[in-house]
């Protein structure tokens, strides 16, 4: 079975020609790499002559001006055919970075000479501030219509104002603008009663524009009901945007919380279908770049979400949250269908260090038209497709009828599914639906029963690497030869802890799986002893930090 993480470096010495892309050996401009970054990540784009199926890109990274060099994970040879939107033939990510910082980065195809360089900066954290409005409360939506400068961004500062539309109108704030920063709002009652059909609504409404900043927002009472069933409508939504248009949106630190509506469930007695509801963000087909950091996304059995995140179009090449998009260090709770939908392009979309509970999927990745996608460090726990009942998976994985647009590849990393809960999962990686083009480490994944599926053996399965996982329920054959049957044992302070917002989900020195990860390059976190941890928290670091609490704990380093 091919191993898609064997990784040689070349003793190459680079040659710094740009800032954003540059190339240091290719005549064709359509051959030069490119970035795209965000404050952690870089994604990284190449074609260059001679690319195949059976050769890796090989990628290493430093800080510029630093002299030792870092691995990356290689990059696979994936063109889709009959779309541009897969960008150049390899397509890859950096993790972990520093933001505000350069980078230096050599790619070199593999078995050949030919090298390419670039440097890259990530975003910085501090936005150069231009206008402040100070906004007051009222009754009355707030329209955003006039922009800043990528040098003066213009900041609406509601100072902790309530602008509660009490059902009247459909949204508390609508964005039609570029370099704008919306802070320090409680926004509620947007869904006007009197509309009981037609689009989605949004308390935040993204109608055009880029680089807009949605931030230390607390968000609730949105959405309507729809009088033939009693539930919500789809995708009324806490931020909602329908624009293709529409890149660079950052939303972090909010809480979006208890919407207006209710969502049923898969087995309603009176309404048994798809879940129809509210959702905290709702984004459709846009022209990604995005990051939705540090949020807090909860509600209570009464007033439950469809999707927490997510969006459309499921089938196709662009979908939710868009490419080159981060979704990490979140708070996601209370939902009946998937916690976090990432469907659709997956160009280059990363997903890391996220809680996520009283889902039924706590993560929908289906089907990942291009990829890659990178799934790492989530701890889920508590999965659910009615109030007394277990199921679903902790990645919703393909489906019947998905197989054509399964073509990008998915990369799965030191994730946890934490039995703090009763309620475990009945399956791991799809149950037994499809599952193509995967590369799984260092995962934990116990299920509720070994007779269940921790890793989906759907006859239509192609090109998946399953190894060095942790797993107690059935797993396919000729996968995990190093991987470990048992069940994980935690330390005896392991949890979530819902007043701080952290969290300690460290296995036993005695646990099956201590010590028995392998090291993959770039998502492997610092760890003690000869090898890593399998799962999201190695022992002897720190508690994980979610939400709130973990931007706090970003910002202090």
């Amino acid at each position: 079975m091919k191993s898609f993480l064997v990784l040689t470096v070349p003793a190459t010495v680079i040659c710094v020609l740009g800032w954003l892309f540059s190339i240091a050996s290719a005549e064709d401009a359509s051959q030069q790499p490119v970035a795209i970054s965000t404050f952690h990540c870089i994604g990284l784009y190449w074609s260059p002559p001679g690319g195949s199926p059976d050769r890796q890109v090989l990628v290493r990274f430093r800080r510029q001006g630093e002299e030792a060099w870092q691995q990356g994970l290689p990059m696979r040879y994936n063109p889709i055919p009959k779309t541009d939107q897969d960008l150049a033939d390899y397509r890859g990510s950096l993790v972990h970075l520093t933001p505000g910082t350069k980078y230096e980065i050599e790619l070199q195809l593999e078995g050949t000479d030919q090298v390419a360089r670039l440097v890259a900066s990530t975003w910085s954290e501090e936005f150069p501030i231009g206008e402040v409005i100070n906004v007051p409360g009222g009754k009355e939506p707030l329209a955003i219509t006039e922009s800043g400068r990528p040098d003066a961004y213009r900041v609406y500062d509601g100072q902790g104002a309530v602008i509660d539309v009490e059902h009247k109108h459909d949204t508390c704030i609508s964005i039609d603008a570029s370099y704008v920063i919306v802070r320090n709002f409680v926004l509620k009652g947007a869904g006007a009663t009197n509309n009981p059909r037609g689009s989605p609504i949004g308390a935040i409404r993204i109608d055009k524009g880029h680089d807009i900043v949605i931030e230390d927002c607390d968000i609730s009472d949105w959405g309507r009901t729809n009088p033939k069933t009693g539930f919500g409508f789809d995708y009324d939504a806490a931020v909602l945007c329908r624009n293709r248009d529409v890149h660079r949106v950052i939303i972090q630190r909010c809480r979006m919380h208890h919407p207006f509506s209710d969502t049923n469930t898969w087995y309603e007695p009176v309404y048994p279908t798809h879940p129809q509801g509210p959702q905290c963000i709702s984004f459709f087909d846009t022209a990604g770049n995005h990051v939705i950091r540090y949020n807090e996304m909860y509600s209570d059995l009464d007033h439950m979400y469809n999707d927490i995140v997510g969006g459309g179009s499921n089938g196709s090449y662009r979908g939710s949250p868009g490419h080159d998009s981060d979704i990490y260090g979140n708070i996601v709770s209370h939902c009946w269908d998937d916690g976090l939908e990432v469907e659709g392009g997956n160009r280059n979309v990363r997903v890391w260090g996220n809680y996520i509970r009283q889902c039924a999927m706590m993560i929908g990745n289906a089907p990942t038209s291009i990829g890659p996608l990178y799934i790492w460090g989530n701890v889920v726990e508590r999965s659910q497709w009615r109030p007394d009942y277990t199921g679903g998976s902790f990645l919703k994985m393909g489906f019947a009828g998905s197989e054509d647009w399964m073509t990008g590849h998915m990369y799965i990393f030191h994730n946890t599914i934490f039995a703090g809960d009763p309620l475990l999962p009945t399956g791991g990686f799809g149950g037994n639906r499809i599952v193509k083009h995967t590369v799984s480490r260092n995962n934990i994944l116990h299920v509720r029963s070994p007779d269940h599926r921790s890793i989906s053996s759907a006859p239509q399965n192609v090109d998946n690497d399953f190894d060095y996982d942790l797993f107690n329920g059935r797993v396919p054959e000729d996968h995990e030869k190093h991987g470990i049957r048992g069940v994980p044992r935690y330390v005896a302070q392991a949890g979530f802890d819902p007043e701080t917002k952290t969290g300690i989900f460290q296995l036993e020195d005695t646990s099956p799986g201590a010590g028995a990860g392998i090291v993959i390059p770039n998502f492997t976190p610092p760890f003690v002893g000869k090898a890593p941890d399998v799962g999201a928290h190695q022992r002897g670091a720190p508690p994980m930090r979610f939400g709130i609490s973990a931007a706090v704990a970003a910002s202090s380093r």
